[in-house]
Order: structure tokens, then sequence, then C-alpha cells
């Protein structure tokens, strides 16, 4: 890789879980941030693709939606409906979006790297000549709060197939987290808001699949600490989108729904589209006497072929004219609106000292959502306030915060990291977990969640081989979301498995020369480790091997 100085570009990738985009500038002008417009204004892009029967991308983003094939003709049967929703496989969420039946998220994840790379490439080639990728360019690809280093590990395997990185590891691509980049962003924004140095505000980032909350200090010479841990869940702009479905398959009949959706997705889109740009969005929940009017002949005549028994006599008596009353639509929100509530209340109990709530991404658009968290928060919190291009705040604060790093100071550790331990077997363990030789294998912590980490802070501890003649080093590396894990295996714990280490060590004639101090450096959202032998003072290659 390439010295530091050498880097010319930073571009942002926001990958979002239902539109995406990219963002750019030079190091030398780093106030002049260029978007990418993919159609008439549209400074994101839907997160789709289009497959056909063999799995082959044949469009993405807008085309796919529209139905336009951009690649090759084909036979609209060897077409499969578009594929949606995949990044959120990356989450730990009960129930998985659907995928067709042979295609791997991964596989998605890093077709639609690459089509919105290639995009990134074209632009940066012709505006910066004799440009050296690899070696001149810093990708900053931006990820939910809730994700953890699982998912980073598979998005750095997936940008490296999608060729976004000549090296899996390369340090070319780095991660933010999407509220900690919207932070960035709406840090200056803050001056006219009366923040000032020392004061914290929260930033609530609603997209389309995952809503995600950060709470930062203002710090001087513009530099962000994390003060509360961050949160997320998944309650984004389309699960109000599942329940207009969910509506439309009581009036209509599930089958009409599932049938349209097989054979004319593009056409159920369509309504939702039309759904969210009438009423979703400038639904303001007020006058709850208000009636939405959805015309099915106007919108998706071809519902009507699919419409049979009950649902179709009462379809042709209102003329094909679905109404929504201000409570059919308020139900629609509400469920949703009420789990972003408990996440902001759960970031103030934190810090009751919050001066600001900025709402960014697209679902803070909506009128509604916006109201409901006056309503809820401000007698607490007086500046509650959403900045102009809302969606844009995470690539562009991407950007900003691949140009000057050290803006964050500080972030809260979101997970417990631990190791596993043999050791001597108690009497409140389970008899189950007795070894025959009276020990028991045991969950080991590193480094506790909620602990606050500078970009300094490292964690070191010590171990050793168990023989003169051991060439290698193995343990496991863990992760949980508790703080008195006991057992690697326990589900009632949380802890889940983060990476297989192996440390290669040489053979050395005295038993003591073999003691290995292992590294945890949590400087980036990725935690880099590093395993040295203390006696020769040797660095050895750690592998990670994630399963």
């Amino acid at each position: 890789m390439a010295s530091t100085n050498d880097i010319r570009i930073v571009a942002a990738i926001d990958f979002g879980c239902t539109y995406s985009g990219f963002a750019c500038a030079h190091k030398d002008s780093p106030e002049e941030i260029y978007v990418q417009d993919y159609d008439e204004g549209n400074l994101e892009t839907p997160t789709v693709l289009k497959y056909d029967k063999d799995f082959n991308v044949i469009s993405w983003g807008l085309q796919a939606l529209a139905g336009r094939t951009i690649r090759t003709k084909k036979n609209p049967a060897d077409e499969l409906k578009p594929v949606e929703l995949f990044k959120l496989h990356l989450g730990n969420m009960e129930e998985k979006p659907y995928l067709p039946e042979g295609l791997d998220y991964k596989k998605a994840i890093t077709d639609y790297l690459h089509e919105i790379g290639k995009t990134m490439k074209t632009y940066l080639s012709d505006k910066y000549k004799q440009l050296e990728f690899f070696d001149q360019v810093i990708i900053i690809l931006t990820i939910p709060a809730e994700f953890d280093n699982n998912a980073i590990t598979i998005l750095r395997q997936c940008a490296f197939e999608a060729g976004l990185t000549d090296a899996k590891n390369s340090r070319n691509l780095k991660f933010t987290t999407e509220p900690e980049a919207a932070a960035v962003h709406c840090m200056k924004l803050l001056s006219g808001n009366e923040i000032k140095q020392g004061d914290s505000f929260m930033i609530v980032d609603c997209g389309g699949g995952t809503v995600d909350l950060t709470t930062r200090q203002l710090l001087a010479g513009y530099t962000l600490g994390e003060i509360t841990e961050r949160t997320g869940d998944f309650c984004g702009s389309s699960y109000v989108d599942k329940e207009f479905i969910k509506f439309l398959e009581r009036k209509v009949g599930k089958s009409t729904i599932e049938n349209l959706r097989n054979n004319h997705y593009h056409q159920l889109q369509y309504l939702i589209q039309e759904f969210c740009r009438r009423i979703k969005l400038p639904f303001t929940g007020d006058g709850d006497t208000e009636v939405f009017e959805i015309d099915i002949q106007e919108l998706c005549p071809v519902l009507k072929q699919y419409c049979k028994g009950p649902e179709h006599e009462i379809m042709e008596e209102s003329e094909w004219i679905i109404e929504l009353t201000f409570e059919d639509v308020k139900e629609m929100f509400d469920p949703i609106v009420a789990r972003i509530v408990r996440l902001i209340r759960g970031q103030l109990s934190s810090n009751n000292s919050c001066t600001a709530i900025i709402l960014v991404g697209g679902f803070s658009e909506s009128k509604y959502l916006q109201k409901r968290i006056k309503q809820e928060f401000s007698p607490q919190v007086n500046n509650i306030s959403v900045p102009i291009h809302p969606m844009l705040a995470v690539v562009k604060g991407a950007v900003q915060f691949g140009i000057k790093e050290h803006v964050i100071t500080s972030r809260i550790l979101k997970w417990t990291y631990g190791t596993d331990i043999v050791r001597k077997w108690e009497p409140d363990d389970p008899l189950s977990r007795k070894l025959p030789n009276d020990m028991v294998k045991a969950f080991h912590a590193l480094v506790e969640k909620g602990t606050q980490l500078t970009s300094k802070d490292k964690y070191t501890t010590t171990f050793k081989p168990s023989s003169l003649f051991q060439k290698k080093l193995s343990f496991n590396m863990y992760i949980t979301s508790k703080l008195d894990a006991k057992y690697c295996d326990d589900d009632d714990d949380d802890v889940r498995l983060l990476n297989r280490w192996e440390i290669d060590i040489p053979v050395l004639d005295d038993f003591d020369d073999q003691m290995i101090s292992f590294t945890l450096n949590f400087s980036t959202i990725e935690v880099i480790a590093t395993a040295i032998n203390q006696k020769t003072k040797d660095e050895y290659q750690v592998t990670f091997n994630y399963e």
C-alpha cells in the first residue's frame, strides 16, 4: 500500500438497506464534496439487483426496479424478480428478507458493491487523470450501529471480491457507523443551533431498514467524543411499507398480492412508491377525518386479474378505489414510531443533559415521525431539527471522516470481548460442565462493553503455550452484549464466536521464552490484533478464520 501522503481522494459508499450512494472529495479541497446523481436529481439509488436464472446481474439500482435490462437482452421468463434488503442478512435478526433459492446474500452484497464501485471508478478516472485507484483512493464504507465485527469481516471480504480493494486486509478500506458519519457531517451545523464546546447532541439516523443512534460531545477543535453506547434497531421506513402491504392483503386478498409480487413485481413496487410519495411522507398525524385514496385502475391495473371471490365483488362495488382512513395510516406508522421513540428514550436515559436531537436519513423527512419525536421529547430537549438534505448526511459525513479521521477522539465499546479459558471447576458451575480433570471451559473477558476508548487505547494480555515444542498458539475470540457472561456456549449469555485466532510461534530452547503478548487495538471501528513474542520481540501474523 502507498503511504498516507500518496492518498489523493476519499470516496465514501453509503451502502444502505433500501438506498445507496457514493460521494468523494479531493484531500486538497475537502469542502468540495461530489455526490453521484443517478437520475434527474436522485442522489441515491435503490439497493436492488435484478438477476437472470443463472444469477448473473442484468440490472441494478433504479433500472432494476424499473424493469429495464441494461446488460443483455433477456427473455423475461429467464429473469428473477428483483432482490432487495439483502444487506439485512448481516444483522442479528430472526426473520431474514427473502432471497431466491440458491442465491447467497454475500454474493448479492458483492455484486451490488461491484456495480456501485464501477460507477465510482468511472467518475474518478474521468475527473482525476492518471489516478492510481488502489494506491491513491481511500474508501469509507458505512455500516449500521448494530453490526458487529462478524458483519465487518464479511463486508471486507465482499468489498475485496467486488474489486474495491486489491487485498482483503487493505488499509485503504475503512469503516464508520452511519450515525457516526452523520454526526461528523452535522457537527459544523451545530453552531447555529446554540450548541457550544462541551455540549452533547444525539444523531438519530432513520433509514429504510435500520434506525441508528449515537450521542456525541462537541470537543475542542471540532472533534467528537462518544459518550453513550450507540444503539439501533430494525425499524426503518420499509417496515411502514410492509404494514401497507398487509393492509392491501386485507382488502384484495393475500393470494392477490402474492401473485402480483411473483408475476408483476415492478407494478407492486410502483404501487408502494406511490403510497410513499402520496401518503407516507406527507402524512402529518393532523386532521383525523382525512381519507386517502388508492386508485388501483390508475396505479396497478394488472392486480384486478388476480383478485377473486368476495374481495373482487367488494372492489368492483368501490370501482377499484381503496380508501385509507386517518386511523388506517396512523396504525401503519405507530408500531414503528414507538420503537424509534424507545431507542431515543434509551439514549436520553444514559445522558440526561443532551442539548439537541438531529434527525437524518430518508425516514427523517416523515412529517409524522418528526411530530411524534417533538411531542415526546421537546419538554426534555429544546432543539430537535432535521438538516437540509438529510438523506446525504451519512455519505457526506463519511467523506469528511475519511479526510480527518482524528475528528473522532473516543468511542464507547459496544461489546464485551473475551476468549475461552480452562479453569478449576467451582461449586456454582453446573455439574454438567465439569471436565474429567475437574476443570471447566469458561468465558474470560478481555475488555468490557461500555468502556470509553480513545484512539490510543490498547488492551494487552499474555498467553503461554502448553508445550515447549508447540508451533502454533490458537484460541477463540468471542463477543457478548453481557457484562457477566460465564461460558462461551451459553445462549442465555448471548456469547458469539467472533474469530478463531492462530499464531505461529518458533520452537525455542527455553520454555520461559514462549510468553506471547496479545494486544487488541480499538482505534477504529474494526478491531486490530497483534501478537508479539516477549523474548524475541518478533511480531507474528494473526490469521482471521471467520466461520
